[in-house]
């Protein structure tokens, strides 16, 4: 593996990530610190407990998995998106790099920032609400595995979108709604039989009540099942961006 060019592109998508500091962490960290106050801090203490966790803490895994979720598309997409964009991609496939070497340098830029930031809110809402792990190892596995899963999604939308509402499409219309509806913010045991059964053909269910559990030791969905979706949608996003560079698919054009 060429590890200097993995490094230069690795260091130079965390330097953008430094210029543009405010937009990257301070906004996202500010705008979910919104959400401790109001439903942790306001409305916490007048609902009743889940699994025997207070509403509050309940809403941490759920929020940060919220964040890590959306930054991680966002970050993988615009970092190879805007190559593209600006023609400075075909320097990069054209250099003594590997695809395998692309992808390592953009998706691990783009998942370090994420999980930077996953870290950050995670320290913030320990300002606001009782916050406890029970397993630390598995927190740092769910929260490195989504990170680079749906850095590796992003990638894949940042080299199928041609322009920048397109960019834009998959991480509001899709993403983010699945995640509002993947237990956030509720625990799926509260819906009726029908909806939980529907709920159970979200993905994000089994990656929010996997990271869930990695805190309060209760979960939606067994822990097993959860590791293995994850896993299985890994191996799908690791299929979909071996496709394009073995096609050349919106690359070569």
């Amino acid at each position: 593996m060429n590890l200097y060019a993995v490094s230069a592109i690795y260091r130079f998508e965390m330097a953008r990530a430094g210029r543009t500091l405010l937009q990257s962490i301070v906004s996202p960290v500010i705008s979910t610190s919104l959400y401790f106050v109001v439903f942790g801090a306001a409305i916490g203490p007048r609902m009743a407990e889940i699994d025997g966790v207070g509403y509050g803490s309940f809403l941490v895994p759920g929020l940060v998995m919220l964040t890590l979720l959306t930054h991680s598309v966002s970050n993988a997409s615009f970092g190879i998106y805007f190559p593209r964009f600006v023609g400075t991609i075909y320097e990069v496939l054209s250099a003594p790099v590997s695809p395998m070497e692309i992808v390592v340098s953009y998706v691990g830029a783009a998942a370090t920032k994420s999980i930077i930031l996953g870290l950050i809110i995670l320290a913030t809402a320990a300002l606001f609400v009782p916050l406890r792990v029970e397993h630390p190892f598995w927190m740092v596995t769910f929260l490195v595995l989504t990170a680079v899963t749906f850095s590796l999604l992003g990638f894949v939308i940042g080299i199928w979108a041609d322009n920048f509402e397109k960019l834009q499409l998959v991480p509001l219309l899709i993403v983010t709604p699945l995640t509002f509806l993947g237990g956030s913010f509720y625990s799926i045991d509260m819906l009726p039989p029908f909806w939980r059964t529907v709920s159970l053909f979200n993905p994000v269910v089994y990656l929010v009540s996997g990271f869930r559990w990695s805190f309060f030791g209760t979960s939606d969905v067994n822990i097993a099942v959860s590791v293995g979706m994850t896993l299985v949608f890994l191996v799908l996003c690791l299929v979909a961006v071996s496709w394009i560079f073995r096609t050349g698919y919106r690359l070569k054009t």
